[in-house]
């Protein structure tokens, strides 16, 4: 098939590759000259593992172009991907400029019937948006063309993106009941027809129901994350190790273990973003979401965590005081410094006087970017920030060690080494990535989220 995904970020990027790699002639259209110019060099716009050699193959193969050229791109095929960003607004609401504004130029360009396909993580009431905006456009260049809308949203995690599109959980379709709606129906089900064997991952549903699935999913995980960490504060106080109990609860078939590791709260793309809209949606319909805001307000306090326990053991007034910082992404495997924890963490450090020293395998580029527009009005702070090139020499003369994201590097490390490029041996584990009597027999001052002292 002839496929356009409008949008090269995250999500475009990935589906527009991997539909390639699955034999489509696929046509990526973005806006961004530069990012555009960039990925015809095969410069790699995101990390993400795998991408850059998909990419490299499918452009080889003829599969797979970038273009900035919207006419070209909404004549290349009947599908018309939307993937672009849905940032938050300022009162938490998602912004759907680019999303109709792709959809406006679709309708500018096409003369036959297209089958636009909503892929940007968009509210309840986007698909019928979209809709009014293509026939409006239509209706002004006096052109009668069918199309369809359809809600089929991600569900890709960053770091193993490329195995979550070829091996899904479920492909949520949403489709209108019209005969425009089932015709779509019938192209994205053949579309997707090799990812849905052996087993039944299609779900068919109506569009709205789509649309707040993908919501559903990110506030569950958001809820089951900020869940163990407020339980992890009432573990310290109680003399419990969160780990154990959080294996027990893993244990259980109806819970399961994902998403269940206490740490210093969750960011990136979306989580916060998709929770504060679902929150927005809610009080537009004057419901409360009461588990799902407290969620928010859990891990808005998590993120304060860490601070809070280096206070304690240094003192209010760090001047004076260095402190290494293990992991910038939110995660591991991406270089997505977007709500990242370190970023709160690290302001908060250099406020209380101290010079911070940071190493990340992947994410220091973005880092540095982020954080300098984190502090552009506070240059004093700004000279109190330094990058490492390799861990070691982050931690060297530091007050202590702050792990921030689980990187694989970081698991094992040179215990020995790391003590003694250390002034005072003390490690703030953020991701409870240690075992503490492991450390601690090795000489280390151990704290951790929810770990008894």
């Amino acid at each position: 098939m002839n496929i356009t995904l409008i949008g090269t970020g995250y999500v475009g990027l990935v589906t527009g590759v991997c539909l390639a790699e699955m034999g489509h002639a696929v046509f990526c259209l973005d806006v961004d000259e530069r990012k555009i110019a960039q990925l015809n060099q095969g410069i790699m716009p995101i990390h993400e593992e795998g991408l850059e050699a998909l990419i490299t193959r499918n452009r080889a193969a003829g599969r797979l172009q970038f273009s900035t050229d919207i006419a070209a791109a909404v004549a290349h095929g009947p599908l018309q991907f939307i993937a672009v960003g849905t940032p938050s607004d300022e009162d938490g609401s998602a912004d759907l400029q680019h999303v109709l504004a792709a959809a406006r130029s679709i309708a500018e360009h096409m003369d036959s019937f297209k089958i636009v396909i909503n892929k940007s993580t968009v509210p309840v009431g986007t698909a019928q948006k979209v809709r009014a905006v293509l026939e409006e456009t239509l209706h002004a260049r006096g052109i009668a063309c069918g199309f369809s809308v359809v809600s089929n949203p991600e569900f890709l995690k960053e770091g193993v993106a490329i195995k979550d599109f070829m091996d899904p959980d479920r492909i949520v379709l949403g489709c209108d009941s019209d005969a425009a709606g089932q015709q779509a129906r019938e192209v994205l089900s053949e579309l997707y027809a090799p990812f849905n064997a052996p087993q039944k991952r299609v779900l068919h549903m109506d569009v709205r129901s789509a649309e707040l699935t993908k919501y559903a999913a990110n506030a569950m995980l958001a809820t089951r994350i900020s869940f163990m960490n407020e339980l992890a504060i009432l573990a310290e106080h109680l003399g419990v190790d969160i780990e154990s109990v959080r294996e027990g609860l893993g244990s259980d078939r109806r819970i399961g273990p994902a998403f269940l590791k206490a740490g210093c709260g969750y960011g990136g793309s979306c989580l916060p973003k998709d929770n504060r809209a679902l929150l927005n949606t809610a009080r537009k319909y004057q419901q409360q979401l009461h588990i799902l805001q407290a969620a928010e307000t859990v891990n808005q306090q998590q993120k304060n965590v860490l601070l809070q326990k280096i206070t304690t053991r240094f003192g209010a007034d760090l001047s004076g005081h260095t402190f290494a910082i293990w992991g910038l992404a939110f995660k591991p495997n991406t270089d997505d410094m977007r709500e990242a924890p370190s970023r709160s963490l690290i302001r908060a450090l250099l406020e209380h006087g101290a010079t911070v020293v940071a190493y990340d395998p992947v994410a220091t580029a973005e880092a540095q970017r982020t954080l300098a527009l984190d502090l552009q009005d506070h240059a004093h702070l700004q000279a109190h920030l330094h990058f490492a090139a390799h861990p070691l020499d982050a931690a060297q003369n530091a007050d202590a060690l702050v792990l921030m994201t689980e990187w694989e590097a970081f698991k094992k490390p040179d215990f020995p080494a790391l003590k003694a490029k250390l002034q005072h041996a003390v490690v703030f584990d953020g991701r409870n990535l240690y075992e503490p009597s492991e450390l601690r027999m090795q000489g280390f001052e151990y704290h951790g989220i929810g770990r008894p002292l």
